[in-house]
């Protein structure tokens, strides 16, 4: 009896556990074999869903992407909570994940830089995978406006001040190697505060 592979399934395991061996070892340090090893299946089979290593980082990042994604949609749908609450909790839920997912922001940088070498534009493949993100902060903080909440101000400056929060919180905790996240919701809140109406 032939068994039924769930490829939609397996792909998704694949992608999680290759990601953990990244994070653990690094962008470098990974081979196809060592991933084909985590997954318990052959390099053979790996190839039958990925055609490299490079694919299959990419595709951990962006399923991960896609995965908080979906997290930072459960915050806005939620009705009870103000447009200031959504805009605190979104903001403090991104800072947590960066914090707990340090290892691997620092994996990314180095991979970013590493392409950035070969003449790869990084800045678009960066855009690509927070463009969802950047929107969803800006549908926050139009709602803020619209219930007067916020301060009338450009949507596009507000959210590139928390944003710029998201990237300088990923800076100081992978490359400044800072374990202390309060001063990065501080700031939050201060931001925050001066965007209130």
């Amino acid at each position: 009896m032939a068994i039924v592979v769930e490829h939609d399934k397996r792909k998704h395991e694949i992608l999680e556990k290759s990601l953990e061996l990244f994070t653990k070892e690094g962008y470098d340090d990974v081979t196809f074999q060592k991933i084909a090893d985590a997954c318990g299946i052959t390099r053979t089979t790996l190839y039958i869903y990925f055609k490299n290593k490079r694919e299959i980082f990419s595709w951990s990042i962006k399923q991960m992407s896609a995965e908080m994604e979906v997290e930072l949609r459960k915050i806005i749908k939620d009705k009870e909570l103000t447009a200031t609450e959504c805009l605190r909790k979104m903001m403090f839920w991104l800072i947590d994940t960066c914090s707990a997912n340090k290892p691997l922001f620092n994996v990314l940088l180095i991979y970013l830089i590493n392409l950035q070498k070969t003449g790869e534009n990084i800045e678009e493949l960066v855009n690509r995978r927070v463009l969802r993100a950047k929107h969803l902060l800006s549908m926050i903080i139009i709602a803020g406006q619209k219930r007067n909440e916020f301060k009338k101000m450009p949507v596009k400056q507000v959210n590139n001040m928390f944003y710029g929060l998201i990237e300088s919180s990923i800076f100081e905790l992978s490359v400044l190697n800072s374990h202390d996240i309060s001063g990065i919701k501080e700031t939050v809140e201060n931001l925050i505060h001066a965007i209130s109406a």
